[in-house]
């Protein structure tokens, strides 16, 4: 028996939410006393996984799965949780990782939990806590089904590294025809992803104009960040609909969720409320957003992001 967990790769590279849930994995796998083996998918260097808690590694490599296919992924999981006798089974909270999750729960028989964010409580009975009521409270929820899916929240439990080794398996499971492939489109090129950042930088429409988003692009590229936005303003026409979060958009689990001109309206506080710390920049000192945010500075973002970005740039050569 092992801990079965699916690691996401784009370009043939491990997302960074593939290596927390390794991580996760590793941690309930010193729980029960078993190991961990991770299924991954036209993906480079899979023995790296062991860096993160793999002991095993089955390595999935077929040109007809180029793009993400719901039915077909959870199928291969499926025959690699019935080989391994794998009696949990984690995945991120990532788009992708939703369309499978309950699709391969279905499959297995097993109890579906998702947005969780720490490691089992306890493993007899299985129980984990998760987010609930749109991230503004948690539940202990217990598993009772022989065979469990655990859906990781981004950013809850973080990258560790072991220092272990892993072996890879070729597997070639049987895949199904039928299902409808999605091609997700997270991020520009050579940009961070929403899903993957631990700072996220978001704009409203604070900032007037499409034509003054090089600001907030460019306090991204100093902290590492991903750009974002709300949804007026991908309604507009000013951002890709991709950038949008909220809770009629993209959620956001990030470390860090810097707002610019964005008010907080519900739905988009409800989407990036999972966020650890979030610091909002507005000059309505009235602005819903300052109830919810742990920091906020009351003043023109045309004023205090090109001085907060400064002291970033000098902070950073200082301590290069």
């Amino acid at each position: 028996m092992s801990i079965l967990v699916y690691t996401e790769s784009e370009n043939g590279k491990f997302k960074k939410a593939a290596l927390e849930v390794v991580s996760y994995a590793k941690a309930i796998a010193d729980q029960m006393g078993t190991s961990v083996t991770a299924v991954a998918v036209n993906a480079d260097n899979a023995d790296s996984l062991g860096n993160y808690g793999a002991s095993k590694v089955l390595s999935v490599k077929n040109d007809g799965l180029g793009k993400f296919n719901a039915k077909k992924y959870a199928a291969i999981l499926e025959q690699a949780a019935k080989q391994e006798d794998a009696k949990v089974v984690v995945v991120s909270s990532s788009a992708d990782s939703k369309y499978l999750a309950p699709l391969l729960a279905v499959e297995l028989d097993a109890g579906y939990v998702s947005n969780v964010v720490e490691a089992p409580s306890s493993t007899s009975p299985f129980t984990v806590k998760r987010t609930a009521f749109t991230n503004k409270a948690f539940a202990n929820t217990e598993i009772t089904t022989d065979v469990k899916v655990v859906g990781l929240s981004n950013n809850s439990f973080g990258v560790i590294e072991s220092g272990g080794s892993a072996s890879v398996e070729d597997f070639s499971p049987s895949i199904p025809e039928s299902g409808v492939s999605v091609e997700s489109i997270d991020k520009a090129t050579d940009k961070v992803s929403i899903a993957d950042a631990e700072i996220v930088v978001s704009g409203g429409r604070g900032l007037k104009g499409p034509e003054n988003w090089g600001m907030v692009e460019e306090l991204a590229e100093v902290l590492g960040a991903a750009t974002a936005c709300s949804k007026p303003v991908s309604d507009l026409g000013w951002r890709p609909h991709s950038e949008h979060v909220g809770q009629t958009g993209k959620p956001v689990a990030s470390n860090l969720y810097i707002a610019i001109g964005i008010s907080g309206a519900i739905q988009h506080l409800a989407g990036i409320n999972a966020s650890k710390v979030k610091v909002v920049i507005n000059t309505d000192a009235e602005a819903p957003f300052f109830k919810a945010a742990d920091y906020g500075v009351v003043g023109d973002a045309f004023e205090v992001v090109p001085k907060l970005t400064e002291k970033l740039k000098a902070f950073k050569a200082e301590n290069a």
